[in-house]
């Protein structure tokens, strides 16, 4: 099977920028902003939307949609207009927050999942590729 990826490496490089943007303007929001989360959950809360992951025990096809689900722009977005519409603070920060980790991932090159399995993303493939075997040993 061909590789699918339609994305050619400067529009790869475009979207990668785009999430670098948007992690250090959500940083930047969240740290001018009111905070009303204790430092010590900065990280574990950042990391949380990693937690997707384990939709991948229930397959490939299962795991794309729970990491897709969860790792866009979205509902972080969702969730930062409604913390400021509501004047909720605390989830006005968990959206910046989302959109940092979401924004923090599409820097590194880990975007939107394929249901071919988890290496296989919007922005190409990610991890170490299986060496082609040699059929004529």
């Amino acid at each position: 099977m061909a590789d699918r990826r339609i994305c050619d490496r400067g529009t790869i490089l475009w979207q990668k920028a785009e999430g670098a943007g948007v992690f250090l303007c959500a940083l930047l929001l969240y740290f001018t902003g009111p905070q009303p989360l204790p430092m010590v959950t900065l990280l574990p809360l950042f990391l949380a939307p990693d937690l997707s992951f384990f939709a991948y025990l229930a397959g490939p096809r299962i795991g794309a949609f729970g990491y897709n689900c969860v790792h866009n722009y979205g509902l972080g977005a969702l969730m930062l207009a409604l913390g400021n519409w509501f004047q909720t603070d605390l989830m006005a920060s968990l959206g910046l927050l989302w959109l940092a980790h979401v924004g923090f991932d599409r820097m590194l090159g880990y975007g939107l999942k394929e249901t071919r399995g988890f290496g296989f993303t919007h922005l190409g493939r990610i991890g170490k590729a299986r060496p082609v075997q040699n059929s004529d040993n």
